[in-house]
């Protein structure tokens, strides 16, 4: 195994993908449908390619999860990379999107911001972002009420899109956000957030766990939307401190079915 630990794998990988979507960013790029409102373009999957080629040279006994290529390999240990969160924003030359990395059940994880250079990772233990080099601690913090509700392919009817934004509240509450990507999670772990909440059943997600675990080591709040450990039951609620996880439990639980 190659002398890196864990967490600088996940944090050169991410680099990785982090610098072609960089270099592709505004650049017309090919797509390919996977739905009415859904694609993959080609700097996802050049981005993915770079991302495995690093853990396929530091790790390779370890098995992978890609969002655009699958699953590759089997063994105890397995990647999970989303090489463009956010695709419809990049596409849409909307600077709002990341690259996700995290090594399954370890803690590790990295999610990289490819037009601010900015790196959130965490060895599992600590939670730090990385920029131009130097590494500083995430401190999470609620000051700003921003709260991003993640409605990404989610049903019309569904409380999040449909009840939660418009709840009375809600609305007196916080201010409501829509996010369709992950790096808004890794936002409330440095106090550009208060919360984040998505719905559906997380386990092993490219999409969510680096951003989660990320959460977690700089202390904030995540549970399900039962206020259980996270993945016992559906959705995440990601908070930078106990009170807005409070307040947000109280009124994702009146629209619970």
């Amino acid at each position: 195994m190659n002398r890196m630990s864990d967490a600088e794998v996940a944090i050169k990988a991410a680099e990785a993908g982090a610098t072609v979507i960089r270099q592709r960013y505004g650049a017309t790029v090919s797509r390919y449908e996977k739905s009415p409102t859904d694609f993959a373009t080609e700097a996802d999957l050049e981005a993915e390619r770079a991302v495995l080629e690093v853990l396929r040279v530091a790790r390779p006994d370890d098995a992978v999860i890609g969002e655009e290529y699958g699953a590759s390999g089997q063994a105890a240990r397995t990647w999970l990379v989303d090489p463009l969160c956010g695709t419809l924003n990049f596409a849409a030359g909307t600077p709002l999107f990341s690259v996700n990395v995290a090594l399954a059940g370890s803690g590790v994880a990295a999610v990289a911001q490819p037009l601010t250079g900015e790196v959130f990772w965490t060895d599992g233990t600590s939670a730090n972002v990385r920029r131009n080099g130097t590494d500083s601690p995430a401190v999470p913090s609620a000051a700003s009420l921003l709260v991003d509700v993640d409605i990404d392919g989610l049903p019309a009817n569904d409380f999040l899109g449909a009840q939660l934004l418009a709840d009375e509240k809600f609305r007196a509450t916080f201010s409501g956000r829509v996010s369709s990507t992950t790096l808004t999670l890794a936002w409330v772990a440095i106090g550009r957030r208060a919360a984040y909440l998505t719905d559906g059943h997380l386990v092993d997600s490219v999409h969510f766990t680096a951003g989660a675990v990320f959460c977690q080591a700089a202390g904030c709040i995540v549970t399900d939307f039962y206020g259980q450990p996270l993945y016992t039951n559906r959705g995440l609620i990601a908070a930078a401190d106990a009170t807005t996880h409070r307040q947000l439990l109280e009124l994702v639980s009146a629209h619970l079915t």
